[in-house]
């Protein structure tokens, strides 16, 4: 595709005009960084297999993308990522034999939620929670023959914990998080044709309980607390 003269001037005009709306905003970048809690799954499926297993613990990393809407409230779009095995037991219907084999498992969260800070007087210690709703895209690894290599899921989440603002730019947040795929829509974590699978008639079984933070970077206007008439 040829880029003419005109088009690479609107190119230009298009970009260096997103760079001053954004200046003209209050934004944040968050990295974030936590551990996340072995999660036990234990079900009967709608066609009669059982499964038990673990969700190993590991290591979380994640980005998101937060705008502030004023002081107290922002808006976030966010990724999260975890690499982990799923060591399972399972039976086939009535089959009372009992197979193991551990899965490799990568978990994707894609999440938009809302905060709610509660600024201290005097201090750069922020009290803050939120609530998210999204999707989980859970990768097996290492499916069984005929089995599918991923699901996509309703998610939502929370998390609760404070963000300690070390300067206008610059900044940390320390929380606790709950993310949790719920199974009962759209089908669930499908491991093989031998029947085994999560998914479940009823509610969510698989719980993430991480703990961690993020790296936070502030960039635009500094928002101004709203005047009280």
């Amino acid at each position: 595709m040829k880029i003419t003269t005109t088009k690479l001037l609107y190119i230009v005009i298009l970009f260096f005009g997103t760079l001053n709306y954004l200046s003209a905003q209050s934004y944040k970048i968050n990295l974030y960084s936590g551990y996340t809690l072995e999660d036990e799954i234990e079900a009967v499926t709608s066609n009669n297999n059982y499964f038990k297993g673990n969700i190993n613990s590991g290591y979380q990393w994640g980005a998101g993308f937060e705008y502030i809407l004023r002081p107290t409230y922002g808006i976030e779009l966010a990724y999260f990522r975890q690499d982990t095995d799923f060591p399972v037991d399972y039976s086939t219907n009535n089959n009372v034999t009992d197979t193991n084999k551990t899965f490799g498992l990568g978990m994707n969260f894609i999440m938009l939620g809302g905060n709610k800070y509660i600024p201290i007087p005097g201090s750069i210690v922020t009290p803050y929670g939120g609530l998210m709703v999204g999707m989980s895209i859970i990768e097996n690894k290492d499916p069984l023959p005929g089995a599918e290599s991923s699901t996509t899921n309703f998610a939502w989440g929370g998390r609760a914990g404070v963000f300690l603002n070390f300067s206008d730019n610059v900044g940390l947040k320390l929380h606790g998080q709950l993310l949790s795929a719920v199974q009962s829509v759209g089908g669930g974590l499908y491991l093989g044709t031998g029947g085994v699978g999560a998914g479940l008639d009823t509610e969510s079984s698989m719980y993430q309980f991480v703990f961690g933070g993020a790296l936070v970077f502030q960039f635009g206007a500094k928002p101004k607390p709203r005047i009280k008439r």
